[in-house]
């Protein structure tokens, strides 16, 4: 390996909250192997716990779904020329975007012809829909970093040098909560069920969730007298969702902090959640679950003409079957919602045949080496020192 040039900055990019935690992890396993690393970019809490001073918040960037960005497109493009013009003005020596493929890549293109290393860390999921896109990607980075062990064959197809680095939900500590303490510090009883609802973590789909959510919880009360809802959210669209559970016939408790997120999962008896990361993180803490989502019915209808896969839950396509329920768009009722969260309190052996299934998912995300941010960390030094030896 190159020795290291020092003070070499890296300029980071994280577009939403789970960026945000990848980048705060890669940023200090980047420390781990070479403390003389400067960071400019963009992330939200996370990241700027971690030294990052953003360019601007994380949250103009947290938008889902075709219909809802367009409204937002003026003010993306400006964010879009100041990312551009803040890396011309600082030059780093490396650009690392993570996941938020609509804003990433356009950045990554309009930056290549600066001529600093490129790296995207997860994945475009282009082999879920859209497969089509592959060919636009050539030339946008020099390495691209995988979280799920099929993609490096996908884009290998496509003629592209993918590498897969584990997924570090393993190392989140999610499966180290601490249930008893949970219930202590809220005044839970040990037999009291607990049920996890997770709206999303951009502002922009928490609002469509979480009155169906609100109403599935009022059908819940009936069957199980005393359930606690807690929903853990990041900072970003905290005030959102507190405003949003204001006239739930049960407040919630709102979790922001990581530790705490951790605890309620350990004390949760099920969880209703939304498609994505959240899936794998509450599959390695071991809490049975049933996936919805509702987005715009346009964005549902132009989606569905375009998804390649048989299913949406990261742990269902792991999996290679229907381990959990996913309960989306015309599905996403709360009748049926709550049917299934009661099915999962009170069916013993579905639960136990969900976390059987979650076991075997999880061996599948290990890293080839290593923990997986450190295993990220040393590609990301591995195209810094090749480009400084050059």
């Amino acid at each position: 390996m190159a020795e290291a040039a020092p003070g070499r900055t890296v300029w980071i990019l994280a577009g939403e909250a789970s960026g945000d935690v990848l980048g705060a992890r890669l940023m200090a396993a980047l420390r781990r192997q070479d403390p003389t690393l400067r960071f400019a970019g963009v992330g939200g809490t996370r990241m700027e716990e971690a030294g990052l001073c953003s360019l601007f918040p994380l949250r103009d960037l947290a938008v889902m779904g075709l219909v809802e960005v367009l409204p937002r497109l003026r003010h993306l493009s400006r964010r879009l020329d100041q990312a551009v013009a803040d890396i011309a003005a600082t030059r780093p020596d490396l650009v690392v975007t993570i996941d938020s493929p609509g804003f990433a890549l356009r950045l990554l293109r309009r930056v290549a012809e600066l001529g600093i290393p490129r790296v995207h860390y997860v994945a475009p999921q282009v082999w879920a829909w859209r497969e089509h896109r592959v060919r636009e990607f050539p030339g946008l980075w020099d390495r691209l970093l995988c979280l799920l062990p099929f993609e490096p064959d996908f884009f290998g197809r496509h003629g592209l040098d993918a590498r897969f680095v584990g997924h570090p939900v393993l190392q989140s500590g999610v499966d180290r909560g601490d249930g008893a303490a949970f219930r202590a510090r809220h005044g839970i009883a040990p037999t009291t069920p607990v049920l996890i609802l997770m709206p999303g973590s951009r502002r922009s789909e928490a609002p469509r969730l979480l009155p169906v959510l609100g109403r599935t919880l009022r059908i819940l009360m009936a069957t199980c007298p005393g359930i606690v809802p807690v929903v853990p959210v990041s900072p970003v669209v905290a005030d959102v969702v507190r405003r949003g559970v204001a006239d739930w016939p049960v407040r919630p408790i709102v979790v922001t902090d990581l530790a705490e997120k951790h605890d309620a999962f350990a004390a949760a008896g099920a969880a209703l959640t939304k498609s994505g990361t959240s899936t794998l993180e509450l599959a390695l803490a071991g809490v049975p679950m049933a996936v919805t989502y509702r987005v715009n019915p346009i964005t549902a209808a132009l989606a569905r003409r375009l998804i390649r896969v048989p299913y949406v839950a990261m742990v269902n396509l792991l999996a290679g079957h229907r381990l959990v329920p996913e309960l989306l768009q015309e599905r996403c009722r709360p009748g049926l919602l709550a049917e299934t969260v009661h099915r999962l309190l009170t069916d013993g052996h579905s639960a136990a045949l969900q976390r059987a299934g979650f076991r075997a998912v999880m061996e599948k995300l290990a890293a080839p080496e290593g923990d997986p941010d450190d295993a990220a960390a040393a590609e990301l030094m591995a195209v810094l020192d090749g480009h400084s030896a050059a």
